[in-house]
C-alpha cells in the first residue's frame, strides 16, 4: 500500500465517502501498516489515517494521508486551513459539548508534546465544528459549506503555487501559505455563495393556511377528529377545509365571506425546567413587562395568545401564537415562526424542523434569557448573532424588566421585517 498523493487525493472526500460506507479511517503509525501492532495507536503517536474504501471498478483502495496534510477546511477565525488530525479529532468528539471538547483538545495537544510532535490539534468553534460534522455525514450537499473550498479552487491554488515556484529564481520552492485563500475566483465564489444564503434567509415559504386545523387520528380502524391548538374540531361530514394555495404573500387562503387577513406569527418557547420564561410566566412577562417565577405545579395550557403593534410591520396590533413543543405541526407553520426561545441545550430542536442550530436560527430569532451577572452559556454563544441574548435581575426589584423586554420585542421585529413581514397595502 503506497502513501496517497496529496496532490491527486484530497482527505475530506476520503473521509466523507468513508462515513458514507461506514468504513472508519483508522490512525497508524505508518503510511503501510504490516501488522496490528501499527493499528493499536493513540491519535497522538499517530502519524497517518488509513482509508479503506470499497469502489466497483478499482476493489479495495487503502489510502494513507499524514495527519499533517492541511485540509480544504478553512477556519475563519484562524485565518488558516485546518490539518487532517484537527479534522479527524473534531468528528471523533462531534456529539462532545463545548466545555467537553475544549478540555478533550488540551489534553491531546499535551499528549502531542509528550509525543514530540510540533503541530497542535486545532480548537474549532461551534458554528465551524457544526459545518463540519455535518458536511462530513453528507447531510449537506458537496458545495454546501462556508467554510470548505472547492475542488476546483484547490486544485486551481496548488496549480499557481507549483507555477509560481517553478519560475522561483534559485530553483528554490515557493513556501505555499493557503494560497487559495487569496484567490479572486475562490473569493467571487464566496460572495456569491454568501448572497444565495442571504436570499434564501429571507424565503418563508410557498403556501399558507390559518393555524387551527384538524388531524385525523386512527383509533383501531376508527377515524376520529382532533382539534389542534384549540381549534374547533369538524365532523366526518363537514365540508373539507379549503385547499392550500401557492402565494409569495404568505397569506391564509380566502374565501368570499370571510375578508383576507395575516397568518399569525408563531413563537416556540423551551420546554426545558431550567427554562426562566415557559407557558406560566411568558405572557406577563411580554406583555405587562414583568417577570415572575413560573409556578411547577401549575401545569399550564399548551397554547397561549398575545397582541402586539410592531410598526415597521403593520398598523394593527398582530396576534401571536406562544406554544412550547410542535408536535401539532403541519408543514407550513414551520414558515410562520418568528422566534424561538432557548436555554442553550440542543435536545430542544430534536423534532423541529431545522434541527441544526445555525440553520434553525437563520430562520428565526434565537432568544435566550439568563440571570444577570452569570456566564452565558458556550453553546450559545458559539451560535452567533442570529440569538439575542439577554438577561434580567434576581431578586424583587423588577424596574428594568420593561427595558429588556422592549430589547426582545425590537429584536423580534427587525428579524421579521428581514424576513419578508411587511406593512399591509391599505
Amino acid at each position: 500500500m503506497a502513501t496517497a498523493d496529496p496532490h491527486t487525493s484530497d482527505p475530506l472526500s476520503l473521509f466523507r465517502k468513508s462515513i458514507e460506507q461506514k468504513s472508519a479511517p483508522t490512525p497508524s503509525t505508518s503510511p503501510d501498516p504490516d501488522t496490528q501492532a501499527d493499528l493499536d495507536t493513540s491519535l497522538a503517536q499517530a502519524s497517518y489515517l488509513v482509508f479503506n474504501l470499497q469502489s466497483s471498478q478499482d476493489g479495495d483502495q487503502h489510502i494513507a494521508i499524514p495527519f499533517t496534510q492541511s485540509t480544504r477546511f478553512v477556519s475563519k477565525t484562524l485565518s488558516r486551513a485546518v490539518d487532517l488530525r484537527s479534522v479527524y479529532f473534531c468528528w471523533l468528539n462531534k456529539d462532545a459539548g463545548a466545555q467537553e471538547y475544549i478540555t478533550a483538545v488540551t489534553q491531546l495537544n499535551e499528549e502531542l508534546k509528550q509525543a514530540e510532535k510540533t503541530e497542535e490539534v486545532k480548537n474549532l468553534i461551534f458554528s465551524e465544528k457544526l459545518d463540519l460534522v455535518t458536511w462530513l455525514a453528507g447531510e449537506v450537499g458537496e458545495e454546501d459549506s462556508d467554510y470548505i473550498r472547492s475542488l476546483d479552487d484547490n486544485k486551481q491554488a496548488r496549480q499557481d503555487a507549483e507555477n509560481a515556484a517553478a519560475t522561483a529564481k534559485g530553483g528554490e520552492d515557493v513556501e505555499m501559505r493557503d494560497v487559495g485563500l487569496t484567490d479572486a475566483v475562490a473569493r467571487k465564489k464566496e460572495e456569491d455563495r454568501l448572497r444565495e444564503i442571504y436570499a434564501a434567509e429571507r424565503k418563508m415559504g410557498d403556501r399558507n393556511t390559518v393555524l387551527r386545523g384538524v388531524k385525523i387520528q386512527d383509533f383501531g380502524g376508527v377515524r376520529k377528529y382532533s382539534a389542534l391548538f384549540l381549534g374547533k374540531a369538524r365532523g366526518p361530514q363537514q365540508p373539507a377545509a379549503p385547499a392550500l394555495t401557492s402565494n409569495p404573500a404568505l397569506r391564509p387562503p380566502v374565501n368570499a365571506s370571510k375578508p383576507g387577513r395575516r397568518p399569525e406569527p408563531i413563537i416556540l418557547l423551551s420546554p426545558s425546567a431550567s427554562s426562566l420564561l415557559r407557558m406560566p410566566n411568558i405572557k406577563s412577562f411580554l406583555v405587562d413587562g414583568v417577570y415572575t417565577a413560573p409556578d411547577s405545579s401549575s401545569s399550564g395550557s399548551n397554547i397561549l395568545h398575545l397582541t402586539r403593534t410592531l410598526p415597521s410591520i403593520s398598523s394593527h396590533p398582530l396576534r401571536f401564537i406562544l406554544v412550547d413543543s410542535p408536535d401539532n405541526f403541519r408543514p407550513d407553520y414551520w414558515s410562520r415562526v418568528v422566534a424561538v426561545f432557548t436555554t442553550g441545550q440542543t435536545w430542544q430542536f430534536k423534532n423541529y424542523k431545522w434541527q441544526n442550530p445555525a440553520e434553525l436560527f437563520a430562520h428565526a430569532l434565537g432568544v435566550y434569557v439568563g440571570w444577570r451577572g452569570e456566564v452565558v452559556p458556550d453553546t450559545v454563544k458559539g451560535w452567533g448573532r442570529g440569538v439575542l441574548t439577554v438577561q434580567i435581575d434576581k431578586g424583587t426589584q423588577r424596574w428594568r424588566d420593561r427595558e429588556v423586554v422592549e430589547d426582545v420585542w425590537s429584536a423580534v421585529e427587525a428579524r421579521m421585517k428581514a424576513l419578508g413581514w411587511g406593512k399591509e397595502g391599505r
